[in-house]
């Protein structure tokens, strides 16, 4: 048999690593011998494991310590990272690295330094002394690109060793949880985040726009609790409907009734957009008098609007090639602490394959499958909360609205204002 020393560190225990690292052994049909393990004696004090993995054969021993590096299996040898060029732009060399969204530092020219802009299913380059976590789209002939795993160190997330508000969350997705006490835990924890200036996105489905969910979100952003929209052509066009002719899909939105040409409403706001010259523009003008984009408009909070197949119109804001709209995404999510996602399957999804694992993610849908595919496809980190967001929503504001007032926050953001 072939056989590879490696070595673990970290809160190895608490966090169900080291029972990861043994379990991904066996299920590949290797074997483990632990030459050495120490448990850290007090909360903050790590835990180390040094252990040889045995394969049948390279290519066995291959496949295993693949699995085993992206739960963080390092070498005890600090080796140098392999590096071959690019044969053609977005074009890869074989056996090219493959990033996890996971802390990731490689050693070049003997020294550690951190990947930057960490995403999972992209490349790792090298350029001017930089690793540079980057898709296969930005790949340029000549660029170095990693190969291989040598010298290449994934620390994944662990378990807060003190006690947290997201605690609660230990299973991960339930419809059986009680959902106040954990809207009420998002609420302290979104609270706290912006009390020690940390930014928070929000991902956004059109359904927000049919329930009552809709003025607690502009409420949010209004109050400053958001820093980031991300959706798509319909969260805006159905938002803006409402305002303009109070109706979300023909539908009042007071009444739940639908009007005579309801039908036509969502048209007819496209149209008073576009000749508006945009929804900014619409803002300014007084065509959109309040809502979700409005508040996004009069607070200065950002937004990026990806377009769809499905899209009608589109509205101006809407970025309709989708590779310019995921790089935008990308971009703008630099610096966010939290995520939340309401009610988007496809958004969400596409949102999770941009962040790093160190980022609160929620995601909230009456549907637990949505929750499921998005932490299959990478975003191991998110927290699902199984719920409708015309209740979960309105109740989060209610809860933020009471911690915020207790410590003054919402003073400070209306002298902002």
């Amino acid at each position: 048999m072939i056989a590879r020393e490696l070595e673990f560190e970290g809160h190895l225990i608490d966090s169900m690593i080291f029972p990861k690292v043994l379990d991904l052994i066996l299920d590949l049909e290797g074997e483990f011998e632990i030459v050495e393990f120490r448990i850290g004696k007090r909360k903050q004090d790590p835990s180390y494991a040094r252990l040889i993995v045995f394969g049948r054969n390279e290519e066995h021993l291959g496949l295993i310590l693949k699995e085993l590096h992206k739960v963080g299996a390092r070498v005890p040898e600090a080796e140098e990272v392999e590096l071959e060029k690019a044969p053609g732009d977005k074009i890869l060399p074989d056996n090219f690295y493959v990033t996890t969204n996971n802390q990731t530092f490689v050693h070049y020219k003997g020294k550690w330094i951190e990947v930057e802009g960490i995403a999972m299913d992209r490349v790792v380059v090298i350029k001017d002394g930089k690793a540079l976590c980057v898709p296969i789209s930005d790949v340029k002939k000549g660029d170095l690109v990693v190969v291989g795993e040598k010298g290449v160190r994934v620390i994944p997330p662990e378990r807060p060793r003190k006690s947290t508000y997201f605690e609660f969350m230990g299973g991960k997705v339930s419809s059986e949880r009680p959902t106040e006490k954990m809207i009420e835990a998002i609420a302290k924890e979104i609270v706290e985040l912006k009390k020690r200036g940390g930014k928070i996105a929000v991902v956004a489905g059109p359904a927000v726009d049919h329930t009552a969910a809709r003025d607690a979100l502009a409420g949010m952003i209004r109050d400053g609790f958001v820093d980031l929209l991300l959706s798509g052509n319909a969260l805006a066009v159905h938002d803006i409907e409402i305002s303009i002719f109070g109706t979300s899909l023909g539908m009042d939105i007071k009444t739940g009734k639908p009007v005579p040409g309801g039908n036509r409403h969502h048209l007819y706001t496209i149209s008073k957009v576009i000749s508006a010259g945009g929804i900014r523009k619409a803002v300014e003008k007084g065509i959109i008098k309040d809502g979700i984009m409005f508040e996004c408009v009069r607070k200065g909070v950002p937004f990026i609007l990806a377009g769809s197949i499905r899209d009608d119109g589109p509205l101006p804001e809407v970025i309709t090639d989708v590779m310019v709209a995921k790089s935008e995404m990308k971009k703008a999510l630099e610096g966010i602490d939290m995520v939340l996602m309401l009610a988007t399957t496809l958004h969400s999804i596409a949102v999770g394959n941009l962040l790093p694992s160190w980022v609160k993610t929620i995601c909230v849908d009456t549907n637990p499958a949505t929750v499921m595919k998005l932490m299959d496809r990478g975003t191991h980190q998110a927290i699902g909360v199984v719920t409708d967001v015309g209740l979960f929503l309105p109740l989060l504001y209610e809860k933020i609205l009471n911690f915020a007032n207790k410590d003054n926050i919402l003073d400070a953001e209306k002298e902002k204002d």
